[in-house]
C-alpha cells in the first residue's frame, strides 16, 4: 500500500519571547492510501493547529509534510477540508448545488462537469432532491452532509476532517459516522479525521493515533482490529471495541500502553 500522507518532525510555535507557545511538537506519522485514520487528543492539545499545518493553511515552524510524495507548500489542489462548524462554511445565499460546485469554479472544469460532479457527490451523501434548496432550509445534519459533498466533489487525494460531527445531536452523529464509512469504502478515499471523542475514533478508524496534552506529540499508533462492516449497537458492545476504547482512554489520561497479552 502506497503512502498518501507523510508528516515528519512537524512542530509549530506561536508568538515569540516570553509569550511563545509550542502547539505541536515533533509529530511524525504516515497515512496510507485508502485508509481512514483518526487522530484523538484532549481538548486544546493542538489538533486543529496540526491540521492547518498539514493542509498548508499555515506554514509550520519546522518539520515537513508531503502529500503523495510532494512537499506541501501552500494548500494542495487535491486536498479538501471539512470543518466542524458547517453553518459558517456554507454560503447561505447559494443553493446547495452552487455550494457544492463552488470550489470547482476556480479549476479548469466545464460547467456541465461541475454540475455532474455536484449531483454525484450529493447522491454519495444521500441528499438527492435538495440541490435547489438553500442551506438554511436544511437541518444541521443535512448541512454537514452538504459540506462533505462539497469536499468529495473535488475528488481529493486526501480528505481532512476537523471534528466534523461535534456540532450535531447524537443520533445525527451516528448517521453521519456510518455515512462516512460507507462513502469512504465506496470511493476508496483517504481520510484523516481529528476528534476528541474516543468512541468515535475507534468506531470510524482503521487506525487511531493518540495525542498527548499540549504540546501535541503522538503517544500511540493503534490498529483498529474491527470488521469493515460496523454497526452502532453491536460493534460498540463487542469486547474488541470496549478493550480498544479503554486503551485509548488510558493513553489520553497519561497511562502507559497495556502490554500485549496482559489480562489474557
Amino acid at each position: 500500500m502506497a503512502t498518501m500522507l507523510e508528516v515528519s518532525g512537524l512542530y509549530h510555535r506561536y508568538g515569540g519571547g516570553d509569550g511563545t507557545h509550542l502547539a505541536v511538537d515533533d509529530l511524525t506519522f504516515t497515512v496510507e492510501t485508502g485508509e481512514l485514520a483518526c487522530i484523538v487528543g484532549p481538548s486544546g492539545c493542538g489538533k486543529s493547529t496540526m491540521l492547518r499545518c498539514i493542509s498548508g493553511l499555515i506554514k509550520p515552524s519546522g518539520g515537513e509534510v508531503s502529500l503523495h510524495g510532494d512537499k506541501v507548500d501552500g494548500v494542495p489542489e487535491d486536498l479538501a477540508v471539512v470543518f466542524q462548524d458547517y453553518s459558517r462554511s456554507l454560503f447561505p445565499w447559494l443553493t446547495v448545488r452552487q455550494n457544492v460546485e463552488f470550489p470547482l469554479r476556480w479549476r479548469d472544469i466545464a460547467k456541465a462537469e461541475r454540475r455532474s460532479r455536484a449531483e454525484e457527490a450529493l447522491e454519495w451523501v444521500n441528499l438527492p432532491g435538495v440541490a435547489n434548496k438553500y442551506p438554511w432550509q436544511l437541518s444541521g445534519g443535512m448541512q454537514q452532509r452538504v459540506s462533505i459533498a462539497r469536499a468529495l466533489a473535488r475528488r481529493p487525494a486526501l480528505l481532512l476532517m476537523d471534528e466534523p460531527f461535534a456540532s450535531v445531536d447524537a443520533q445525527t452523529r451516528f448517521e453521519l459516522e456510518d455515512l462516512l464509512r460507507t462513502v469512504q469504502a465506496q470511493n476508496g478515499s483517504t481520510i484523516l479525521l481529528v476528534t476528541h471523542d474516543i468512541d468515535e475514533s475507534v468506531y470510524l478508524g482503521d487506525r487511531v493515533l493518540v495525542l498527548s496534552k499540549s504540546p501535541a506529540t503522538i503517544v500511540a499508533d493503534l490498529t483498529v482490529d474491527l470488521p469493515a462492516e460496523r454497526d452502532q449497537i453491536t460493534t460498540r458492545e463487542s469486547p474488541e471495541f470496549v478493550s480498544l476504547r479503554a486503551e485509548v482512554a488510558r493513553l489520553l489520561h497519561g497511562g502507559a500502553r497495556t502490554p500485549a497479552g496482559a489480562g489474557d
